[in-house]
């Protein structure tokens, strides 16, 4: 579900949507989403003073609320 929703969210930002690449590592109350985009959108993707960054980490908290699991976002260059 987290996965999808980064997923969505990157490609929506990004001029080259096929290569995002999202995968998901769980632990038993930690979720870990890692998301690599191509070099070149690495920068729409972190934002401005890493807003974007910032705002999809609080997506995904609220979403792992839910969930009852917590979820740490990863940008990987």
């Amino acid at each position: 579900m987290l996965k999808d929703l980064i997923s969505y969210i990157a490609k929506s930002l990004v001029d080259n949507p096929d290569a995002v690449e999202v995968s998901e590592i769980e632990g038993e109350q930690t979720s870990v989403i890692e998301l690599k985009v191509a070099k070149e959108d690495l920068g729409k993707v972190i934002g401005k003073q890493g807003r974007t960054a910032r705002a999809m980490r609080t997506i995904i908290g609220a979403a792992s609320t839910k969930a009852r699991k917590r979820a740490v976002l990863e940008i990987i260059e």
